[in-house]
């Protein structure tokens, strides 16, 4: 009868005793290179921030309005360095447990060819059962890490456009326009766009009659632009003037102005709903008139 352990005082526990302690020393050193790292990530972003702000006195309205954003991008950043390095610190411990107790079984003289061999058929029926939990977490992984979005952004997945309330390891939480929530997992989004980064864009389109003088509107509607950038409602809302683009489209009875503003992330529906109203008051008072309706219009000539 083969013993099932094999054990020598005080050979067996000499290499279990070097094991242990080769083991807690990878552990230090990886945990504490997984800090370092993400100390350094934290301070440069703590750098890019105290550079923004001191700066803010000298910088154009474009980069004073954006640099406000940088606490929040920071704050961002941070909880998703925080968060790979939780998840690194995690699989190192995983990794080194393993490891420890395979060699310590092989100190004792515990045979591992059936242990690894019923570990890999384990393994397989478990990776055909999981593959797609295990898909959604390394995806959610490599989306926290490349910050593909955050919490608070807009974002389109392809199967819902939603505001992000939440993202997880495996799945991403959005409310819809409608108030809906959708839980999405973070495998089956094959691509995300993310209306929420850098800046957003209103765009007016202003209506007046065909027989109106384009000029004499445009004008108008760049007094008006002139007006909004400097009320202080807006003052780190619009990162520059707007722009009147200028005459859009022509059709039968109408013309079409367009007005171009550049705005903090996600503020352009408030921009666009008062450059709207504004266009329409300064035209009306001016005595531009509005598109005929399409039954009065004139017929068009041939």
């Amino acid at each position: 009868m083969i013993p099932l352990l094999t054990w020598t005082w005080p050979d067996s526990a000499a290499e279990i005793a070097a094991v242990l302690a080769v083991t807690l020393v990878l552990r230090f050193v990886l945990r504490r290179a997984i800090r370092t790292g993400v100390r350094t990530s934290l301070a440069v972003a703590d750098r890019h921030r105290a550079s923004m702000s001191d700066a803010e006195g000298t910088t154009s309205r474009n980069e004073r309005v954006l640099g406000k954003l940088t606490g929040a991008v920071d704050a961002r950043h941070q909880a998703r360095v925080r968060t790979t390095g939780s998840v690194l610190t995690n699989a190192v411990d995983v990794v080194l447990v393993v490891l420890m107790t395979l060699t310590i079984l092989r100190v004792l003289g515990v045979p591992l060819e059936p242990v690894l061999a019923a570990s890999g058929i384990g393994g397989v029926a478990l990776a055909f059962g999981a593959q797609s939990l295990v898909k959604d977490y390394i995806s959610g992984i490599l989306m926290i890490f490349e910050d593909q979005f955050g919490v608070g952004d807009l974002i389109d997945t392809g199967e819902v456009i939603g505001t992000v309330e939440a993202v997880g390891l495996r799945v991403t939480r959005l409310r819809d326009g409608g108030g809906q929530v959708w839980y999405v997992r973070n495998g089956e989004i094959q691509r995300v766009g993310n209306q929420s980064q850098g800046w957003s864009t209103a765009i007016v389109d202003v209506p007046i009659a065909a027989s109106e003088d384009p000029a004499r509107a445009l004008d108008i509607l760049r007094e008006v632009t002139a007006e909004v950038f400097a009320d202080e409602q807006y003052a780190d809302v619009l990162l520059e003037e707007p722009a009147v683009a200028g005459v859009n489209e022509i059709s039968v009875g109408s013309i079409i102005l367009r007005i171009l503003a550049k705005t903090a992330p996600n503020q352009q529906w408030g921009v666009q709903r008062d450059l709207l109203a504004r266009s329409l008051e300064a035209l009306h008072a001016a005595g531009v008139k509005d598109p005929l309706p399409p039954a009065a219009a004139p017929p068009a000539t041939s």
